[in-house]
């Protein structure tokens, strides 16, 4: 079925606090509209309100037809307790729900005392079986085993009881990405599709999603993801309190944002000179008239009534000036100066330089449960920038804990050099977590700060009042990343060690991280599946992890 989805003056936030507001958006079949804007702008909560979970504080939301199948795909990162590979694919595509609906309406069908009041139990069930029809549930299970195959899953023939909780983090974002695969949406809604997922994931997601023929709204930080899917770009403003709808892919909105901001702050500052000459000017004549009419008293005796005649009509052209420079003043269309944005500043505390080998492996190997990492000999020199890249699950985060010295080799050797001061970003975002404040457990890891500059550099990374009192573990991920980058700023390193670091980052906040490694003198280990990241940062060694072995590029 092809649907379009319409929104008109939208409006939506959270409890009295309005994120945005008359917002118009049109989602026609073929559409992928790519939702940006800073953490906290509202994106996940535009989609939920386009979902038709939450209500708008304003605005219509219309689909025709009316019986669309739209899905909202939010973000995951906690998976369920005795939910199976079978289960979460059968929610996450809505067949578990249009099963639901369906068994329900065939109940009440024989016998209709269970039917809703004022309805018609036929054409309820009729209804419903459409719609269970539609969400691909007749045969999600003799396809979910060849999508799960394609994707390099080997689950057993029963994944109808394979837990969740079992699999690792690339399996699970593997099965995430098999959940969007086999679903059958009329209008997707996905927010954060790309997070966890390795570059064979990001290419099969981006020929899905151009392969779509109905709507999409996404939200994403992947920059080349966003260049090569979207064909229009919403960006909601949170610093100018505006949104907009560009046309055109990512690379083109990037274009035409730079040049309305550049011609924003032209018109302003014009439109300030301007205004600050005519004031300039009438203060003058101002302050003219005022010397004139005081000359005038001290020089014109009371009895010559010609020359104090000739002083006050002097004072009044002068006074009349002033009147018409403050009219001219009146009659300028004012323009509203543009917002300075919020920016990360961000810089990487420096240690002492490390001893000249920062850390090596000979031999090294390492076991979890079936997944072994190994024999690898390698040596990390202290100032270089190394890149690691490799498919999930291959054994980079292994590697990483192997060169930290957190996880000890089960055969070989593994050594640590001196003087190593480590600063970490890893996947979990594990070195800040637990139910202490944020601001408590950030001063516990940097005893050297007093607590007010500790909440003083968490403000600059945007971690204000009702963040540094709440507990980490009620912090979402981008938050937490954020409080690890401020850490980074406030403990000296001189090993840095970046694992994922852009997932649940917002755009601003990744470039800022950009130009941050790009004036770091430390050595550097960078795991990333970020294109342009991988791009942009400059490093000199390339390695690439794969089923367990290391391999230099």
């Amino acid at each position: 079925m092809t649907a379009t989805l319409v929104a008109q003056g939208l409006a939506g936030g959270h409890g009295h606090r309005t994120l945005f507001d008359a917002l118009e958006l049109t989602v026609a079949p073929g559409d992928v509209v790519g939702v940006v804007g800073a953490n906290g702008a509202g994106k996940s909560t535009l989609l939920r309100l386009l979902a038709g979970i939450d209500e708008p504080q304003g605005g219509s939301i219309s689909l025709a037809p009316a019986d669309a199948f739209v899905g909202w795909l939010p973000q995951e990162h906690e998976r369920v307790i005795g939910e199976s590979v079978a289960g979460y694919v059968a929610r996450r595509t809505g067949c578990a729900e249009a099963t639901r609906e369906m068994d329900a309406a065939a109940v009440a069908l024989g016998d209709e005392s269970l039917a809703a009041p004022g309805t018609d139990p036929a054409d309820v069930y009729s209804i419903a079986l459409e719609r269970w029809l539609a969400s691909g549930a007749a045969d999600l299970d003799e396809r979910l085993p060849v999508v799960l195959a394609e994707l390099g899953l080997d689950l057993g023939d029963a994944p109808e009881q394979k837990p969740m909780t079992s699999l690792s983090g690339g399996q699970a974002a593997r099965v995430g990405l098999a959940a969007l695969l086999l679903s059958r949406f009329d209008i997707a809604l996905l927010d954060e599709p790309t997070n966890d997922l390795d570059l064979d994931g990001l290419e099969r997601l981006e020929a899905f999603v151009r392969g779509l023929r109905g709507g999409v709204v996404l939200v994403s930080h992947d920059r080349e993801f966003l260049a090569r899917c979207v064909t229009r770009v919403l960006e909601l403003d949170l610093a100018q309190n505006s949104n907009r709808v560009f046309g055109g892919g990512y690379d083109s909105y990037l274009e035409e944002r730079a040049t309305l901001r550049r011609q924003a702050r032209e018109k302003y500052d014009e439109f300030a000179e301007k205004k600050s000459d005519l004031v300039g000017r009438a203060r003058t004549q101002r302050e003219w008239s005022s010397q004139g009419v005081r000359n005038a008293m001290k020089k014109s005796p009371d009895n010559d009534k010609i020359r104090r005649k000739a002083a006050t009509e002097s004072s009044e052209k002068q006074a009349q000036k002033v009147r018409q420079m403050e009219s001219r003043i009146a009659r300028l269309d004012e323009v509203e100066e543009p917002r300075k944005e919020w920016q990360l500043e961000f810089t990487i505390g420096s240690a002492p330089r490390s001893s000249s080998v920062v850390a090596t492996l000979s031999e090294a190997v390492f076991r979890q449960g079936a997944f072994t990492l190994g024999p690898v000999s390698l040596q990390v020199n202290a100032g270089e920038r190394i890149g690691i890249t490799g498919p999930n699950g291959a054994g980079k985060s292994t590697l990483l804990r192997a060169l930290l010295g957190t996880q000890p080799p089960d055969e070989g050797s593994a050594s640590l050099g001196a003087n190593v001061q480590i600063g970490q970003i890893d996947q979990a975002r594990a070195l800040l977590a637990g139910s202490q404040a944020l601001a408590t457990a950030f001063a516990g890891l940097t005893p050297e700060m007093a607590l007010g500059e500790v909440r003083t550099l968490l403000a600059k990374f945007g971690l204000k009042a009702d963040h540094v009192n709440r507990p980490v573990d009620e912090l979402s991920p981008g938050e937490r990343t954020r409080a690890g980058l401020a850490l980074l700023q406030a403990r000296g390193v001189n090993v840095l060690v970046l694992d994922e670091p852009t997932n649940h980052l917002d755009l601003p906040a990744i470039e800022q991280l950009e130009q941050a490694l790009d004036s770091y003198d430390g050595t550097l280990l960078l795991v990333t599946h970020d294109r342009r990241m991988l791009a942009t940062v400059k490093t000199d060694r390339h390695w690439r992890v794969e089923a367990g072995t290391v391999t230099e590029r």
